[in-house]
């Protein structure tokens, strides 16, 4: 069955992971990376999962999991290393239709974790839908080795760009190629970018179209 690829905003939505060891903790770290607003239930908890609940990141429940664990939250991950609790989580999960990622075990997740790229807002992804984990590991190594170092701030001034253009420049062919040619670092590197330039003179040309406007009728007042 084909896996539909998405990226989910999580900050403040209620999240929950079922386990504070090895095994939960890169998860735990990825929901707090993202925002989500996280309760952690597990008898037990390593040091730094201990220090997030005292610096209140998180909250723990220092307990075994309980049904009620899921009311209201939007999605859990159970990662502990019994798999039966695992696989009572997520039947749990599905009977109150809260999406489950059940670690290493692909039959009981709704969704999974992909290997993941970062590079600021820029994030590529790859998953293998489980079946896989070490290619999806590769494929993410092989893809960071390409990928400019710059090229997260690269990205956030090149959206500045971009919200620049969609105010001065109208709906149509003209803009949409443009757009394509700004995501072109090699023809549109920040330091001399022909799209900038133009932008940059386009705006100049409309603050002054303004400022007459603004003037003309200020004159014209008795």
């Amino acid at each position: 069955m084909e896996m539909f690829p998405i990226f989910l905003k999580l900050n403040g939505r209620p999240c929950l992971v079922v386990g504070a060891g090895s095994i939960a903790a890169p998860k735990i770290d990825s929901l707090l990376r993202a925002g989500a607003s996280l309760t952690v239930v597990a008898p037990h908890a390593n040091p730094k999962i201990k220090g997030w609940a005292r610096t209140g990141v998180l909250k723990w429940l220092e307990r075994e999991f309980i049904a009620s664990d899921l009311d209201g939250v939007f999605l859990v991950v159970t990662a502990t290393d019994a798999q039966p609790v695992n696989h009572a989580v997520a039947e749990t999960a599905r009977a109150c239709s809260v999406l489950c990622n059940s670690v290493d075990d692909p039959p009981d997740c709704d969704f999974f974790y992909p290997s993941v790229v970062r590079r600021g807002d820029l994030q590529i992804a790859v998953s293998t839908a489980g079946k896989s984990p070490a290619l999806s590991q590769r494929l993410r190594e092989e893809i960071d080795a390409m990928l400019p170092e710059d090229a997260g701030p690269w990205l956030d001034q090149l959206g500045e760009t971009r919200a620049k253009m969609l105010e001065v420049l109208p709906s149509g062919e003209e803009r949409k190629q443009a757009l394509h040619l700004l995501a072109r670092r090699e023809s549109c590197d920040p330091a001399a970018c022909p799209v900038q330039q133009t932008l940059d003179r386009l705006l100049t040309d409309k603050l002054e179209t303004d400022n007459s406007k603004y003037t003309g009728r200020a004159s014209s007042t008795p």
